[in-house]
């Protein structure tokens, strides 16, 4: 029987786990995460991500609940900040996290007990299509196909399709995505207000995603539907993002609690 320590945060419902990496043995790391991550028999969480002390902020890689490893995650790497400043592995306001897209740069905007608040700088995202039409689960969609340190399908619907699960579970899958693809439906609201729902790779339906957010922000401004700076209203909440020569997302990472998981090898 194996022992392993956890904090748990969200960042708007999108919850992880933090782990320092010292603390776990060589195991198989993925059966860990898709063990820790259950719902039911595990702490529970979108994602599993152990932590190691870096010049001045923290190292992390990342599993995903299904026990795959993305790049990163936005609103994970928030919460690592959030650990970060918990643990005093980092001075604020600055904590940089360094990701498997890279190092990634945050700044304490706020805090109010567990609750704290940052600006991410995202970096420039990547665009490889503008209109995508994608044929899902019978429609036709209009999609925007774009990298923000993972890939990104931002798919534009005037309302969001009751069956959009099932809509969002093929476009994960779909050939044009070798490796899988994060999937946000998008609808407009006004010139600077969008409403996304989001698919995430690996973990399927999350109330927020800060990468997601970030997909779904940039590409309509890239569309020339939306423009900086842009709210995004989420299930769980809304984040904030501004395009200037990089892109910065705001949203708040929370403490939940903190435990000890115990894995039979």
């Amino acid at each position: 029987m194996i022992t392993i320590p956890f904090a748990k945060l969200h960042g708007d419902e999108n919850d992880f786990l933090l782990t320092w990496g010292e603390a776990v043995p060589m195991l198989d790391l993925p059966e860990v995460a898709r063990r820790i991550c259950a719902r039911t028999t595990g702490a529970g969480a979108d994602g599993w991500m152990l932590a190691w002390r870096a010049g001045g902020g923290l190292r992390t890689r990342l599993f995903n609940s299904d026990g795959s490893e993305p790049e990163i995650s936005g609103n994970g790497t928030r919460c690592a900040a959030a650990f970060a400043l918990r643990e005093g592995a980092a001075d604020p306001p600055f904590v940089t996290i360094t990701t498997a897209a890279g190092p990634k740069r945050l700044e304490l905007m706020a805090q109010a007990g567990n609750r704290y608040v940052f600006e991410m700088d995202m970096g420039v995202p990547k665009l490889e299509e503008l209109h995508a039409r994608m044929r899902l689960a019978g429609a036709e969609f209009d999609a925007t196909i774009l990298n923000v340190g993972n890939p990104q399908c931002a798919i534009f619907v005037p309302d969001l399709p009751p069956d959009w699960r099932v809509v969002a579970a093929e476009a994960e899958c779909h050939p044009r995505f070798p490796r899988r693809s994060n999937v946000s439906f998008v609808r407009v609201l006004d010139r600077h207000t969008i409403e996304a729902a989001f698919y995430e790779r690996g973990a399927g339906e999350t109330k927020s995603s800060g990468t997601g957010s970030t997909g779904a922000a940039t590409a309509g401004i890239l569309r020339g539907d939306i423009e900086s700076p842009v709210e995004i209203r989420t299930p769980a909440g809304r984040l904030r993002l501004r395009w200037d020569t990089s892109v910065f997302l705001t949203g708040p990472a929370e403490f939940i609690a903190e435990g000890r998981y115990s894995i039979d090898f």
